[in-house]
């Protein structure tokens, strides 16, 4: 299969790839959505016309995001909602509240390198915010996007990946001392291979669906629990890593679900605007091979079918 390319690259914001694309008409929610990357892909998406839903962990901060939005675009479609991904009340409430077609998924939210926390149904943090909270949702929503029928589904994954595979026989570290790294790592290895299943699952609905690595982008927040980077983290920049402003950082996101160039891409892993190559030991770019193989994927499909029943 030949890697997709674009005009776009690593210096491009999200008002680049947006701009001249008309998304009248068409629906999108953001999960994340009041702060950083999210809250830029969200702005970005409304300015082309989209009607947008800014989903946060409170309504509160959703809505003066949304109100900051509409401000700014002038679009007053944008609309905000409480989601706590971690929560899987406040998911199923929010999958119960969504009326009708659903064009556009982005499942932005995340949290990185956190101490070792659970959710009340003893689900590591990382692996239950960034996986199994979006795996919930979209898969909730299946049905909405389905009608869309030609919905996109994107998935922010992170380099970090390539530091290691999902472990099933311990996705929670009950087995094995907490590693906030691995944990993190583990997480972001399973938004590609979700994205790599549902692909497979959903591509008869007519539901693309992509994963990425939006890039190094500091002053979001995310890094809040991260004392100094790891020494995986290599501060020039030498090792492929590509450092970015938040505009730049929402552009990947803002290609994949809003882009005519990759109508019809599905399965696939971004970076820089352009389908990732493979990844390279020592450079901190590319998708690793244990990130898109269908075995492992089948397997954390299961997995995550059965650990989010089990937290109903």
């Amino acid at each position: 299969m030949q890697r997709l390319t674009t005009p776009f690259g690593a210096q491009s914001t999200a008002a680049d790839v947006v701009a001249g694309i008309d998304l009248t008409g068409r629906r999108a929610v953001v999960t994340g959505a009041t702060g950083g990357l999210g809250r830029e892909t969200a702005r970005a998406l409304a300015s082309a016309g989209a009607e947008v839903t800014v989903a946060g962990r409170t309504l509160h901060t959703a809505t003066a995001a949304a109100q900051e939005i509409a401000d700014e675009t002038g679009n007053t479609l944008t609309r905000a909602a409480q989601l706590d991904l971690a929560n899987p009340a406040s998911v199923a409430a929010f999958i119960s509240d969504w009326r009708g077609p659903l064009h556009i998924l982005v499942n932005n939210a995340g949290i990185m390198a956190t101490p070792e926390l659970r959710t009340p149904a003893g689900r590591e943090l990382q692996f239950a915010t960034n996986h199994l909270g979006h795996f919930a949702l979209t898969v909730g929503l299946h049905d909405a996007l389905a009608a869309a029928n030609d919905a996109r589904v994107v998935v922010l994954s992170s380099v970090g990946h390539v530091n290691g595979p999902v472990r099933f026989d311990d996705p929670d570290f009950t087995k094995e001392p907490y590693d906030p790294w691995l944990a993190y790592a583990q997480s972001k290895t399973a938004n590609v291979l979700f994205a790599v299943e549902a692909a497979t699952r959903w591509a008869a609905d007519g539901i693309a669906v992509n994963a990425l690595n939006p890039g190094r982008i500091w002053g979001t927040g995310l890094g809040r629990h991260m004392d100094a980077p790891p020494a995986s983290f290599d501060p020039s920049g030498k090792s492929g890593v590509s450092e970015k402003d938040i505009p730049q950082g929402a552009a990947t996101s803002v290609l994949l679900a809003a882009s005519p160039l990759v109508d019809g891409v599905t399965g696939r892993y971004f970076e820089d605007c352009q389908e990732a190559g493979p990844h390279t030991p020592g450079v901190r770019r590319g998708v690793a091979a244990h990130a898109l193989d269908p075995d492992s994927a089948r397997k954390l499909w299961d997995l995550s079918v059965r650990l989010t029943a089990d937290n109903r």
